[in-house]
């Protein structure tokens, strides 16, 4: 079967085409070169600057207004009559489901179940006046728990009146983090400010969740086993905790347990899969505490252990396990500066995590809310927003908070349209905390473990590992080296490794980028990848190549090692044109090469004088304008010759090719001549006033017959 392409040089158009069907001339359109004298005032760092303070004097009033309070911009618009039902009924769906949340990752943070009411509070009212999104449901989270309990453990132990003084001061230097960022990119306009959070793949990510997940479950199971074990991130110490206290196993909490998480997944499959039982996954969790609740109260079973109703007494043999939280103060949370600022220092790698966490997961969810419900989301605004919540709410005794995955999809689904959901789910939360304390007192904890294993269970991202072994080999090899070094060496060391490999990934396809062999497709001036278009061909004594990234120092060997080898491992079966014994000309394709730094210039200068000694000529063509001005600058463009620098690929093979026709016809002597001293341009203006021109190059019109048209001749 023919093969053919679309170009403007193709002979043969369409029937019926009022195109002439004569071969098109082809001008050679020399580089224009810039002035190296003059620099641009757009690479200036103060640019930016200059731009967001022209951009500040123009703001009107409203845009101020919508900038320090975001909720502005959805009560300006807000419809009555259409948001007012659905923002209520999500803000109570989602409000009903945070309550036993908060509670159940709270125990898993290691502090008492009241903290995680109170980090479902105050930070729910500031996220929704000072954040960007209208969806994002904020407060605990599991992953966030997971790294408060691992971090402050290591410090102090968790029945320590310093371990919720560091949670909370935890909460307010995560806080203050999210709002330095949020400003720095808003009014320095650094919008890639966060670059090296974007060399965390979406691989690292998904390992490093289903790691986390897998410890979040295994840390749980005590509650259903009836027996304590060790606490750690680790999954070996856990599985040889749980092994070693085999013998303290408890049937009544692990039926208990098993039974309630079973009707939890159930209610979370069905939501998802039926649209009209969607309100079951809302539901769930208050469905577990209901029963477990209930269950205690009505049976109170002998073999269960009760704390003493007037006292925080959680260091109690769990004899079976079927224990109930404990007293919960009644009350909204009282103002109060954080503490314990002398242990700052060590909080601020876990403060950097879990702002990274946030960045990742929670501006991520939020951009995609904002897509799907036809807003634009200010990520700058949105950092700032849970900044502003962290801070405020380690006023009111909060733990770190960011925005949810579950709740969000939840509050998404149930019809929220602005932030008016947010609210409500405060008020539900204050509601909470003022009139149903007393009725938390016998939750049994299994039922609040199975309300925290089901929520992660979402988070086994195994459908990932199975789709990256399909589609990228190396993607699945860093997703098992970060879960596995999560499980094992504890989730700190797992994210700097999965970050590590990942940066090694990285650094390896820049330092060894993609170079291409050309080829010029039949019937056309294109040329392209011969390993991709095995019918493109070539012509003898020229060899064309095409850099696919920036050249630097850390690349710039292994593009000139492999310069050299096409040079010397020639492919002759495709090559057309004069036949010569050796390459004359290497013709440098620059279009995909944004940056050059000056490590690479001086190789290229190098490479100039090594091929100039095998009387080697460079072209290059199609330069980027930062390129060709560094190039400029260096006396790179002088160096090589500014006649040897084309618009396009085609313009460097028509002159190269005739200095190979040429050399082929009158072989060098020892002591050049005048003629031989000619640019290849000069040569082609007197080609054409010779009668041979360029247009009869293309179109295979001359009667030499040993140079190879660069366009096929026309069939009779």
């Amino acid at each position: 079967m023919e093969i053919t392409y679309a170009s403007p040089s193709y002979t043969d158009f369409a029937a019926g085409s009022s195109m002439p069907t004569s071969a098109r001339p082809v001008r050679i359109i020399p580089l224009q070169h810039p002035d190296t004298t003059s620099s641009s005032s757009s690479s200036s760092p103060w640019a930016a600057l200059s731009k967001w303070k022209s951009k500040v004097q123009s703001m009107t009033w409203v845009e101020w207004l919508a900038l320090f309070l975001p909720c502005s911009r959805w009560i300006r618009t807000y419809k009555w009559r259409e948001y007012l039902q659905v923002d209520l009924m999500s803000g109570i769906t989602v409000g009903v489901m945070l309550v036993p949340q908060a509670m159940s990752y709270a125990k898993l943070a290691g502090l008492e179940p009241i903290y995680g009411l109170y980090s479902g509070f105050i930070p729910l009212f500031v996220y929704a006046i000072f954040g960007s999104s209208r969806q994002l449901a904020v407060g605990p989270v599991a992953l966030v728990s997971l790294l408060v309990s691992n971090v402050l453990t290591s410090i102090v132990d968790s029945s320590d009146a310093l371990y919720t003084e560091l949670a909370i001061l935890l909460a307010f230097m995560v806080g203050v983090m999210e709002c330095i960022l949020g400003l720095l990119r808003y009014i320095l306009c650094l919008s890639r400010l966060g670059w090296i959070i974007r060399f965390i793949s979406h691989s690292v990510i998904s390992g490093f969740t289903t790691a986390s997940a897998i410890v979040i479950a295994l840390s749980q199971a005590k509650y259903f086993l009836g027996y304590d074990i060790e606490r750690s991130s680790k999954i070996v110490p856990l599985i040889k905790s749980i092994i070693a206290g085999a013998d303290g196993f408890s049937w009544p909490p692990f039926v208990m347990g098993s039974v309630i998480l079973a009707i939890l997944l159930t209610m979370k499959h069905l939501g998802k899969t039926r649209k009209y039982l969607r309100f079951l996954r809302a539901a769930g969790p208050l469905t577990a505490v209901l029963l477990g609740t209930i269950f205690v109260k009505i049976f109170n079973p002998s073999s269960i252990s009760l704390y003493d109703k007037h006292l925080f007494s959680y260091a109690i043999c769990l004899n079976n396990g079927m224990v109930k939280v404990g007293d919960i103060p009644q009350g909204l949370p009282s103002f109060s500066i954080p503490k314990a600022f002398g242990y700052a220092t060590s909080l601020i790698p876990t403060a950097l995590l879990i702002t990274g966490v946030a960045i990742l997961e929670s501006v991520g969810i939020a951009k995609a809310l904002a897509a799907k419900n036809g807003y634009e989301l200010d990520s700058n605004q949105e950092l700032f927003g849970l900044g502003v919540a962290n801070i405020f709410g380690s006023f009111f005794s909060a733990y770190p908070t960011t925005g949810s995955f579950s709740r969000s999809a939840v509050n998404h689904e149930s019809g929220a349209k602005t932030g008016l959901s947010g609210l409500v789910m405060g008020i539900v939360m204050a509601c909470a905390l003022l009139f149903m304390t007393p009725l938390f007192e016998y939750i049994p904890q299994c039922a609040l473990a199975a309300i925290v294993i089901s929520a992660v269970i979402g988070l086994v991202d195994y459908d990932e590992a199975i789709f990256l072994w399909g589609v990228d080999k190396k993607d699945f090899l860093l997703w098992t080296i970060t879960a596995t070094t999560t499980l094992f060496l504890g989730i700190e060391i797992g994210v700097l490794i999965g970050v590590g490999v990942s940066l090694a990934f990285v650094i390896h396809e820049s330092a060894n980028p993609h170079i291409a062999v050309l080829g010029r497709l039949p019937g056309t001036t294109v040329y392209r990848n011969i390993q991709q278009y095995p019918e493109a061909y070539t012509y003898n004594g020229i060899v064309i190549v095409r850099i696919d990234a920036p050249i630097y120092f850390a690349n710039i060997s292994y593009i000139k090692d492999r310069l050299r080898e096409y040079e010397v491992e020639v492919d002759r079966s495709t090559s057309r044109g004069p036949e010569v014994e050796r390459i004359y000309f290497v013709i440098i394709e620059m279009a995909p090469v944004t940056y050059i730094d000056s490590s690479a210039v001086q190789a290229l200068k190098d490479l100039h004088q090594e091929y100039k000694l095998r009387d080697i000529q460079i072209a290059i063509s199609n330069l980027n304008g930062e390129v060709l001005k560094t190039l400029s600058s260096a006396g790179v463009v002088d160096l090589i010759g500014k006649e040897w620098y084309f618009v396009r690929v085609h313009d460097a093979v028509q002159v190269c090719l005739q200095r190979v026709q040429s050399l082929k016809e009158t072989p060098k002597a020892a002591d050049p001549s005048s003629e031989e001293r000619l640019s290849s341009f000069q040569r082609v203006l007197r080609q054409r006033a010779e009668g041979s021109s360029v247009s009869e190059l293309e179109s295979g019109t001359q009667n030499d017959p040993q140079l190879e048209p660069l366009l096929p001749r026309k069939s009779s």
